[in-house]
């Protein structure tokens, strides 16, 4: 898809933005043209009243009353030159345009009022995120590793989509995991599986047993639950380990779109298990057990895990992403250049929006 209209629609904004913070200027501009050039019956009033109600949700305090004291002492100029001041509707028109200056005010300091308890409430979700899914350290055990979460809404900071990153006295174990659901359910769910990862992670010898770690720890969490959540609760996701001293990587797969290998010369396989595994927390309807898959991982070479939010980003035709495709042949000589590249390909396949949160982990063997 051509980068001309996803470019194009940045610059529409900031001029937008732009021609409407100098609007309260041409309204009263208007305003004085009209009431000057036109009969007496006539009136400007509306142009007067809403400049200062246009400037309160995007003026400063300072701003609008700027904005009101101008409207008002236009009116009076006006009024002046023609000889009308003491005028009856000359009058009313001044009231008018007054009281309008003064809801201005009042209306300004109400939006700033919940600007101020809007940013509060981000800050804390950004804790919180920072919290359930802290950014993991650029090199760990002689990795280069980075992370990227990307909210599919504006100002969102966390959702069902997880990733973490633990050195191990078995090697380098990541994980990365879609939960079923949204809101606040789907974070307690991102912060248990988290935190038995990073537990397991250290205790367990291998990948099948931190994924049935993660079973258990999401079972005991389900109990607590009541309704749908407790009954179809379930968290996709895919488990990787880089030992140390060796060139290879295991998988371990419980539904999830499984990662991609980026090699040094541009060649890419998928990691993919030839038997399919349910999901973590679905244990109940078959066999939990998922194969290892395991593959060569040189220097040079990137491995990419990522949640469906990327590989079902859909384009406005419905087609899918393919980041496989995208990727073949593509070489990246870091991690985040490879998240950077990836995600605007991505906005631009759907056309500058994503759908769904999507949650990117990769790791590099420099």
């Amino acid at each position: 898809m051509p980068a001309g209209p996803a470019g194009a629609c940045p610059r529409r904004i900031v001029r937008a933005r732009a021609f409407v913070r100098i609007l309260p200027a041409l309204l009263v501009t208007a305003g004085v043209l009209y009431d000057y050039f036109t009969p007496a019956e006539f009136t400007a009033a509306p142009f007067f009243t809403a400049a200062p109600l246009v400037a309160a949700p995007l003026y400063s305090l300072r701003g609008t009353v700027l904005a009101g004291v101008l409207a008002v002492g236009a009116v009076l100029v006006v009024h002046f030159l023609l000889g009308i001041v003491l005028h009856v509707d000359a009058v009313t028109e001044v009231v008018t345009v007054t009281t309008a200056a003064v809801l201005a005010v009042l209306i300004n300091i109400l939006v700033r009022r919940g600007d101020e308890r809007l940013a509060s409430v981000r800050e804390i979700a950004e804790f919180a995120q920072r919290a359930v899914l802290p950014e993991p350290e650029a090199r760990i055990a002689g990795l280069e590793v980075a992370a990227r979460y990307e909210a599919a809404q504006e100002d969102a900071f966390i959702g069902g989509d997880l990733y973490a990153v633990q050195d191990s006295p078995h090697g380098v174990r990541l994980v990365v995991g879609d939960v079923r659901g949204k809101g606040m359910t789907a974070v307690a769910a991102v912060a248990t599986v988290v935190g038995a990862f990073r537990e397991a992670a250290e205790q367990e010898a291998t990948l099948e047993g931190v994924a049935g770690r993660l079973e258990r720890a999401l079972t005991r969490a389900g109990t607590r639950r009541d309704g749908v959540e407790a009954a179809e609760g379930f968290t996709t996701a895919v488990l990787a380990e880089i030992p140390h001293g060796e060139d290879v990587v295991r998988v371990v797969n419980r539904g999830h779109p499984p990662p991609l290998l980026l090699r040094p010369d541009g060649t890419l396989a998928v990691l993919s298990a030839e038997v399919f595994a349910l999901p973590l927390g679905m244990s109940e309807l078959g066999s939990p057990h998922a194969p290892t898959v395991q593959d060569r991982f040189p220097r040079g070479a990137t491995l990419l895990l990522h949640t469906d939010g990327l590989s079902e980003a859909r384009d406005p035709r419905g087609e899918f992403y393919d980041p496989a495709a995208w990727l073949a042949g593509r070489v990246f000589h870091a991690p985040d250049e490879l998240l950077t590249a990836l995600v605007e390909a991505a906005r631009r396949h759907t056309g500058g929006a994503l759908t769904d949160d999507l949650a990117l982990l990769a790791v590099r063997r420099a």
